[in-house]
């Protein structure tokens, strides 16, 4: 599919995570996001996407966190994410109301082999007052001198489907109901000549760039690196699925799609240099694309690996390239880029799992919900068929020895992110025309 794609791309450029509905099953507070303390202080954690942690900790410390909703009555799995080098140990305490009120859970510390080496403790509750809490976060220990690092805590009601924070279960009436409004869309006849490649497309323009990221670090504004953001204009460190269906203005074509899409920020020579053009297909690699289903409302994941720092050479996988007539003629002084001829230009293609478990809008690492195919098929803990995502970005520059960077690092760095707010009907029906039929459809769904 990438031939098909290239010849597309060069004709088409000529809080805290909140208590936010879209994710109640796993609400996360993070200890940076405390209200009043004594005895903390804040940094940055040695993870990517980790924001800030609350830093070397000792007994007597404590946090208040203000309108924690821990849902109604019942059950709750609480978690808190912990980091320790301390010779002895310690117990970090949630409370409810006040430093002495009720003991909501209790966490063990001992050392996890450092103050960034991050582990999670979990505690079931076996009941808890509903509703917006004022929750404290109380140090105890034994030992003199600091004892832990903690970097969020979660309460999970079990709704989500997980065990862990970050799990977020798709509502599954909503799902199946979306599905059988799919399987009884008819589809639409394929005229003769039509290429038959299962795939449809959005074109999108640069629309705005901040240091936020709403799935890797949600409600919390500046604490990601730089983004470069495409297709819904509203997106911040704050969007859910709810807000990108309510605000319609889209860098998009077609205007039904508004989805958020974003990639790290490009830098030549200290500048920035934002994309002239993004096309997001959506289409199959597998055999068989009619067991191909849409995606469902909120749904999100990313594909690459902000953390890796590794060169890339001539030769590996994952390259930029140069798109247009003349295309790479040299390397930059590190290797790492490719130079343009003057008549070609900057180009990425990024490419999405296409295998969904069928139960999770995401996951704890934004992947484990997804796969790849294997030998042409879903199966195993991935069974769903979803559209294989891939953006093909360009850039309006050739390059030169000196290279890029991105705001994630080197070349290896690079990586995106899709959070889905198609209208269902619009999605559904270029699915079932396009991939489905194996029939190459434009940015409007039409042959």
């Amino acid at each position: 599919m990438a031939g098909v794609l290239a010849v597309a791309l060069a004709a088409a450029l000529g809080v805290t995570l909140t208590t936010r509905s879209a994710w109640a099953a796993a609400v996360v507070v993070r200890a940076e996001s405390h209200a009043a303390q004594s005895g903390v202080a804040l940094e940055a954690t040695a993870d990517t996407g980790g924001g800030r942690n609350a830093a070397f900790l000792a007994d007597g410390d404590w946090m208040r966190f203000d309108g924690v909703d821990l849902g109604a009555a019942g059950p709750l799995k609480a978690s808190a994410r912990v980091a320790s080098a301390a010779s002895g140990t310690g117990t970090v305490e949630l409370r409810t109301g006040s430093s002495t009120g009720p003991l909501l859970a209790a966490f063990p510390i001992s050392s996890t082999g450092g103050w960034q080496s991050w582990t999670t403790r979990t505690a079931d509750v076996a009941t808890h007052p509903a509703g917006p809490q004022t929750l404290f976060a109380v140090m105890r220990s034994a030992t003199p001198g600091d004892f832990v690092n903690v970097n969020w805590f979660s309460f999970d009601n079990g709704t989500g489907g997980g065990t862990a924070p970050g799990w977020v279960g798709v509502d599954q009436a909503a799902w199946n109901a979306q599905l059988a409004r799919f399987r009884a869309m008819t589809p639409a006849a394929v005229p003769a000549g039509t290429v038959r490649v299962p795939e449809f497309n959005a074109t999108c323009t640069y629309s705005h760039s901040k240091p936020d990221d709403p799935i890797v670090v949600p409600g919390l504004p500046g604490a990601s690196h730089m983004h470069s953001f495409f297709g819904n204009r509203s997106t911040d460190a704050f969007t859910t699925a709810q807000s990108l269906r309510a605000d319609r203005r889209t860098s998009c074509t077609p205007a039904e799609d508004l989805s958020a899409y974003w990639i790290p920020t490009l830098y030549e020579g200290g500048r920035t240099v934002e994309s002239d053009g993004m096309i997001v297909y959506y289409g199959s690699r597998l055999p068989d694309p009619s067991v191909t289903v849409p995606f469902p409302q909120g749904f999100r994941m990313i594909a690459g690996n902000a953390k890796s720092q590794v060169p890339t050479p001539a030769g590996s996988a994952n390259q930029f390239f140069c798109a247009g007539e003349g295309g790479e003629i040299g390397r930059s002084a590190d290797g790492n880029w490719p130079i343009c001829a003057p008549t070609a230009k900057l180009v990425y293609q990024l490419l999405f799992p296409d295998c969904w478990d069928g139960k999770h809008l995401d996951s704890p690492d934004h992947t484990s919900h997804v796969a790849f195919a294997r030998n042409g098929v879903c199966g195993g803990d991935h069974p769903v068929t979803i559209p294989s995502v891939s953006f093909v970005i360009s850039y309006p520059t050739s390059g030169s020895p000196a290279g890029f960077s991105l705001s994630s690092g080197m070349a290896s760095s690079i990586h995106g992110d899709f959070f889905n707010a198609w209208d269902d009907a619009a999605l559904g029906q270029r699915v079932k025309n396009c991939i489905v039929q194996g029939a190459k459809c434009d940015s409007a769904g039409t042959f």
